[in-house]
């Protein structure tokens, strides 16, 4: 959707923003907003903030809020530009457009308008925290925010607790423990985690334990910041003994018997107690040799 003199033809440009990082915007996304006749925004302080940070100017150029609270306001006025052949751009506040984002109902709108419509990728906090979360990612499941009502969340979680894939949520800092002592109850206290916080920015943190480890560690402990938890995957028995096995002898390679045990048991959405067993007896028949 580029003009052939390196302008933007018309249409809708859905651009990923950096999440915390400013640094971590791309190329691409400065070329979007600095060309689009129109820009839009879950939250305009924070893209004009991001404007002045990376030296593009906003001129005369209208920029319209968007958000949970006024997109049947403002799409109207979107589609109007869209319909008068007009370039927009929308970023959402931090990450990438559609993901828990009001970006979707534009899309859909724009969409069955007929009226062309492309996403410049970037940023997401999902994708960020599976890379370090430790647990597996060939499988994962975006399950968005739980229930506010611990009675609600628990049923929420029991509807994902067999799927075979590690599942991400984001949380908010408050309602973090509770969060994690109900996964605890509902899926099993042993079950490998992570608790990502604040991905890119200064205190940057990753904790990774079991949702019982983690539980007690974030009840006794005020969170802060944004926060993605993952948990890993689920129908374990699906995971054979010489799989497992053969991970542990991999592992115990390079590793003591302790890490090889925390490694393949979040990687394989195991639990660790049997790993560690097997890793001891495996490092005893090593030594033997």
């Amino acid at each position: 959707m580029e003009g052939k003199k390196g302008g933007l033809t018309p249409g809708l440009y859905l651009v990923a923003t950096p999440i915390g990082n400013a640094r971590d915007i791309t190329l691409r996304t400065l070329d979007i907003l600095r060309g689009a006749d129109v820009l839009a925004a879950e939250d305009t302080r924070s893209l004009r903030r991001l404007l002045e940070i990376h030296g593009v100017p906003l001129g005369e150029r209208p920029l319209v809020a968007y958000h949970d609270h006024n997109g049947a306001k403002a799409r109207p006025r979107l589609l109007g530009a869209l319909e008068a052949g007009l370039s927009v751009a929308y970023a959402s506040e931090a990450g990438t457009p559609m993901i828990s984002d009001p970006g979707f109902d534009l899309m859909r709108a724009a969409q069955e308008a007929g009226y062309p419509a492309t996403s410049a990728p970037g940023p997401s906090a999902v994708v960020t925290a599976l890379t370090l979360a430790g647990l597996p990612t060939d499988r994962f499941l975006f399950a968005g925010f739980l229930p506010n009502a611990s009675g609600a969340r628990k049923r929420a979680l029991d509807e994902l607790r067999g799927v075979p894939a590690t599942l991400v949520y984001y949380e908010s800092p408050k309602r973090l423990g509770a969060m994690l002592r109900d996964a605890a109850e509902t899926l099993g206290g042993d079950r490998p985690a992570a608790v990502c916080r604040e991905l890119t920015k200064k205190f940057e943190e990753v904790q990774r334990g079991t949702l019982n480890e983690l539980s007690q560690i974030y009840t006794e402990t005020q969170a802060r910041g944004e926060i993605v938890v993952l948990i890993g995957k689920g129908d374990s028995e699906t995971v054979s003994e010489t799989d497992i096995d053969s991970a542990v002898r991999k592992a115990l390679e390079t590793m003591s018997v302790r890490d090889a045990a925390d490694l393949v048991s979040a990687q394989l959405g195991v639990k660790r107690r049997p790993v560690y067993q097997m890793a001891m007896k495996l490092a005893g028949e090593q030594g033997d040799d």
